[in-house]
């Protein structure tokens, strides 16, 4: 079981809200996940971005892999 970190995306239609999880990589992306590590919600001004640094810490120290916009938000955040 590959673990990747990556954005679920939750909200209403046209006001988009992202949790950031740990999730087995052949999942769907709105689909069952292993934990939540943060969220991030785009619609707020300016954007904000909570995220569980212990948790992420934990993840990447077991191999997992982050996609392209949750690497963005971490790099954002000082965690990677």
């Amino acid at each position: 079981m590959a673990v990747r970190i990556r954005l679920a995306r939750m909200g209403a239609k046209k006001k988009p809200f992202y949790r950031l999880v740990a999730a087995d990589s052949e999942s769907p992306r709105d689909g069952r996940f292993l934990e939540i590590l943060g969220y991030y919600d785009p619609m707020k001004e300016p954007a904000v971005i909570k995220v569980h640094e212990d948790k992420v810490n934990y993840w990447l120290g077991k191999g997992a892999v982050v996609s392209d916009s949750a690497k963005a938000l971490l790099k954002k955040q000082g965690l990677l």
